[in-house]
């Protein structure tokens, strides 16, 4: 199930990633840019995800409705995703149609036509979507932190960026950015399940080597994140928490230490956070853990929903589950059931062609670092109680809490986030 990965370059200098997985029936390509919310300049926030929408209306050689009928008529399916740091597109088929797969992906990447009424019809569909984000607080809420905890930086941006700035985006604006960013040096091919890397390996160079001479996207690190609090007004009864502590990107030595405090922290129903402030105290629905992680910086956090009269308690209930750990430890067993639990689930999800190339391209867009579900599966089993502690005590600083609310207005829960509860 680990396959091995080839990392090449084409003649042009596009990084080719390839993890061919012995006896996979299925095989899929992706092809990532090295662009995002974070990338944008002020007065054009979400036209990342903006073109990744319209580059799927017509191609050069095919309209939106024969490429879909062309990916189902091979068993297959074809989607795009936009994140603060990268945009990708991939296609997923049966091994015997997978020249279906590979050619949706480079018509969509190499050869849309990005026409002013395609714009207009997807500024409409893309402002439903943001409305609907905003809507479904069980997700949003995601949002709302990050834009509380990387406030003042460039990864405060939402993905989607604003509805009134997506209207008054023009075809121009997006075959300018298009121009700018869709090329080498900011693209890369990747392809996992019944693929070959000399197969991969000729058809970048085939398709994307006349894509260069873009301009590469550079960043800036932000500074570590201070204390802060933020209050979203949402018109839901429940209101939804998030809170937590910036940690660590992608380029860290530590990051399996840290998943597996997350994971002891709030995974499942078995963990610390679940079983005493939903199944003991009954203060939440809803609670787990969660980190986002970028290329140079990253946050460890909590989510939770409750009812107004439970959030005072619900934040103290999980400051001290924060405390308990950083300052008593792991309890017997703990970590050995975690490094199970984390490792169960990197498994199961590695059986997916999808999830396999969708990890392969985010580590080497993010870290520039590729690594198979074997390394992944050592690095967590290297890890010590050592190691958890010593990231605990680095993450879970008081002085760097960040707890974002969301619901309806509360003067008394906006004074209670403003002090924050005592970590």
């Amino acid at each position: 199930m680990s396959g091995k990965i080839s990392f090449e370059r084409t003649p042009g200098g596009v990084p080719v990633l390839v993890e061919s997985v012995p006896g996979c029936g299925s095989a899929g390509y992706m092809v990532g840019v090295r662009t995002g919310s974070r990338d944008e300049r002020d007065g054009i926030d979400g036209i990342s995800h903006l073109l990744e929408h319209v580059v799927f209306r017509e191609t050069e050689n095919r309209s939106s409705y024969q490429m879909a009928k062309d990916m189902e008529g091979a068993g297959g399916e074809m989607n795009a995703f936009t994140g603060k740091e990268m945009t990708a597109f991939y296609a997923v088929t049966i091994k015997e149609t997978k020249g279906v797969a590979r050619d949706a992906v480079a018509e969509v990447v190499a050869g849309p036509l990005i026409k002013e009424g395609d714009v207009e019809l997807e500024k409409k569909i893309v402002v439903q979507e943001l409305s609907m984000i905003e809507n479904e607080p069980e997700t949003y809420i995601h949002d709302v932190f990050s834009a509380n905890i990387w406030r003042g930086h460039p990864l405060s941006r939402d993905e989607g960026g604003t509805q009134e700035i997506v209207k008054g985006l023009t075809a121009a604006d997006l075959r300018g950015y298009y121009g700018e960013r869709y090329g080498i040096p900011n693209i890369a091919v990747f392809a996992a399940g019944a693929v070959e890397p000399d197969e991969v390996l000729s058809w970048a160079e085939d398709r994307f080597d006349g894509l260069s001479g873009k301009k590469e996207t550079k960043r800036e690190r932000p500074a570590p994140p201070k204390a802060g609090h933020s209050f979203r007004k949402n018109r839901s009864e429940h209101y939804h928490v998030a809170m937590g502590f910036p940690s660590y990107g992608a380029d860290h030595r530590d990051k399996a230490p840290l998943a597996l405090l997350s994971a002891a922290l709030g995974s499942g129903i078995s963990s610390r956070l679940f079983q005493e402030v939903r199944e003991e105290r009954a203060l939440v629905y809803a609670v787990y853990n969660m980190m986002e992680q970028h290329s140079d910086a990253g946050a460890m956090y909590t989510c939770m929903s409750c009812t107004s009269e439970n959030v005072a308690d619900a934040l103290e209930a999980v400051a001290r589950v924060y405390r308990e750990m950083r300052d008593e430890g792991l309890r017997e067993g703990e970590l050995e059931r975690t490094k199970n639990l984390v490792k169960g689930s990197l498994v199961r999800s590695m059986e997916s062609t999808e999830r396999r190339m969708y990890v392969l391209g985010r580590d080497f867009l993010l870290s520039g670092r590729p690594r198979t579900l074997a390394d992944r599966l050592d690095a967590l089993s290297a890890v010590t109680e050592e190691d958890v502690m010593r990231v605990a005590a680095d993450v879970i600083k008081g002085s760097a809490l960040n707890v974002s609310v969301l619901g309806r207005k509360d003067k008394a829960i906006e004074a209670l986030i403003s002090s924050g509860p005592d970590v």
